[in-house]
């Protein structure tokens, strides 16, 4: 299946992709960052899934979230009838739990039931038994029980049955997983779960000032409802997608791990959540970047995990064929080891915005911002690795100098605002230096554009940021520029690639990969700035378009395939959608404008 096929369920720990076949082939247990039981995804369905279905074969879908909830309805006309599969994953208490329920609508369907848990990304084949009229399987630290309602064959590790549903009928399915050494934890009633799942689902939103018939109201709301489920709820951390190794390109190797915290995307998670009026989130991600930066500022990482632990090594899955063929499949992810000077000016944006926003901090943070400011002092002037990530070496990226001469700018805003004290004019003397030495080095007067690096010859659509960031303002000629000059070179199709790979010798890697869907919204977000809102409007209503049909975004976009490409859902797109959806309305719950 395509990856937009797929969609999401979630307990706010962990998440699964449900395909339009009614097979789940991705979930990891019990948080997002954890081994897999269902690695269908990255293979084939002897990696693990759980299908439920129609047994006619030739039966057809249309699905839907129900209301503005995770849970998902998929109605199935077949031979005999139609019936509506729901799936979800209650608001975990003790146990993560996935309830699907089999719903006769019309007539009489036969149904079919596979059941393949495969712990360890695929690996791991568990011993099972029936005992007491449900499923037990367990290998090493995993254990699962699937309660089931009809009755199960057992055949090499899969579980199967055949059943059939009338209408009015309502059947339910459960599977339930915990580790291995503690009991069987206590049986969910999937009815009241549901009412349970729906509850908290419309009630986090219903106070959302984004209206669903208002302009953008729908798209903002999947959005929310989708970073929300992204979020790990016991820390605030932000997970960047449930998945890894979906390829940026089918068929290539640039296959990397997403399912941790980036620090790139602290700003632009506080001013979402911010923006629609979800404090408490907000003050959670605040919170959590908080504890995850704390300690030495030479020690700043670009990502950690979901509870901030630092270390994030990466190994290969080479029993794991890969999505269509993409490998490898990585678990974990190297780039963490990377410096990106980039971070330092994420994190104090975001920590300016929480303060401007009434998210105020105790002496002991300011004195941890103090020190971060410290450290970037004194390295400013360092090559990094850049903000995508380039596996090559380090470069002076002009994406990664604005960030610091942001730092610097939103540390004097808070020393000159009265709120906290510290060597403003020092700050501000810095401030200039950076951005002196951006405009003479970043910058390309020939062709009218700042660089991806200096003295590069490509360009970046990070730089896409400028304005917004207060670096330059629209109405500089520069910035004007600097947007053609991207949509020029790294435009496909009316969308835009990050950057272009053939130049400068960034890497070692082979193959390329799709248009990033954020940095599309970023160039809708920097035509509105321009004053071009019309195109701004009208790249934003086609990039709404690239959704699925439960309005979900991977990382990237194949225009040559007419594809969606890259870890899915990304939060990173998410979030984009929100942002750019405030710029542009016509009457923005609040003030867009720094």
């Amino acid at each position: 299946m395509r990856i937009e096929d797929y969609a999401l369920i979630g307990d706010m720990q962990t998440a699964a992709l449900v395909g339009r076949n009614g097979s789940i082939d991705w979930l990891c247990l019990p948080r997002f960052d954890s081994a897999a039981c269902f690695a269908a995804l990255l293979d084939e369905p002897g990696a693990g899934r759980w299908l439920l279905a129609p047994a006619d074969e030739r039966a057809t879908a249309a699905r839907r979230y129900r209301e503005d909830t995770l849970v998902l309805e998929t109605t199935w006309e077949a031979d005999g009838g139609c019936v509506r599969v729901l799936d979800f994953m209650p608001p975990r208490v003790e146990a993560p739990d996935v309830v699907r329920i089999v719903e006769g609508v019309r007539g009489r369907v036969e149904m079919r039931t596979e059941l393949a848990l495969r712990f360890d990304y695929g690996s791991i084949v568990p011993w099972t038994h029936q005992d007491g009229g449900e499923l037990a399987a367990v290998a090493g630290p995993d254990s699962a029980w699937l309660d089931a309602p009809v009755p199960l064959d057992e055949n090499a590790g899969t579980t199967t049955a055949s059943f059939a549903v009338s209408a009015g009928e309502r059947l339910p399915f459960v599977l339930t997983w915990q580790q291995s050494w503690l009991p069987r934890p206590a049986r969910v009633d999937a009815f009241t779960a549901l009412d349970d799942t729906v509850r908290t689902w419309t009630g986090w939103l219903r106070d959302c000032p984004y209206r669903p018939d208002t302009r953008y109201g729908e798209a903002v709301r999947r959005s929310l409802l989708t970073l929300k489920a992204l979020t790990y709820a016991p820390t605030g951390g932000l997970v960047a997608a449930p998945t890894t190794s979906l390829p940026e390109e089918i068929g290539g190797t640039r296959n990397w791990d997403y399912r941790y915290s980036w620090l790139r995307d602290a700003s632009f998670t506080l001013r979402a959540l911010l923006r629609a009026g979800f404090e408490d989130e907000a003050r959670a991600w605040r919170d959590w970047l908080l504890r995850a930066v704390a300690g030495d500022p030479a020690d700043l990482q670009i990502m950690y995990t979901l509870d901030g632990t630092r270390r994030i090594p990466e190994w290969r899955a080479e029993w794991l064929r890969g999505y269509e063929g993409s490998r490898p499949v990585r678990i974990g992810n190297a780039a963490y080891a990377q410096v990106q000077l980039d971070v330092y000016g994420e994190v104090l944006d975001c920590l300016y915005q929480g303060r401007q926003a009434g998210l105020h901090h105790d002496a002991a943070a300011w004195d941890l911002q103090c020190s971060l400011m410290d450290y970037l002092e004194g390295h400013w002037r360092d090559p990094d690795h850049g903000l995508w990530e380039i596996r090559g070496p380090r470069r002076h990226f002009t994406h990664s100098k604005v960030l610091a001469w942001v730092a610097a700018d939103r540390m004097v805003r808070t020393a000159e605002s009265g709120d906290h004290a510290g060597p403003a004019g020092r700050w501000k003397a810095l401030r200039e230096e950076i951005h002196r030495e951006v405009c003479e080095q970043g910058y390309d007067a020939e062709r009218n554009t700042f660089t991806q690096f200096y003295g590069s010859r490509g360009v970046d659509a990070a730089l896409l940021l400028i304005p917004r960031l207060g670096f330059l303002p629209p109405s500089d000629r520069r910035v004007a520029g600097t947007v053609e000059a991207v949509r020029r070179e790294l435009g496909r199709d009316g969308l835009v690639l990050r950057h272009r790979h053939d130049l400068d010798n960034l890497d070692e890697l082979t193959g390329g990969e799709g248009t990033f869907l954020a940095c599309s919204f970023w160039l809708a977000d920097a035509l509105a700035l321009l004053g071009r809102r019309e195109e701004a409007c009208e790249l934003f209503d086609r990039l709404l378009g690239l959704r699925n049909d439960v309005g979900l975004l991977s990382e990237e976009y194949d225009t040559e395939r007419g594809r969606q490409v890259g870890n899915f859902p990304q939060a990173y797109s998410h979030l984009a959608v929100v942002n750019t959806a405030t710029a542009l309305a016509s009457d923005p719950p609040l003030n867009t404008e720094r």
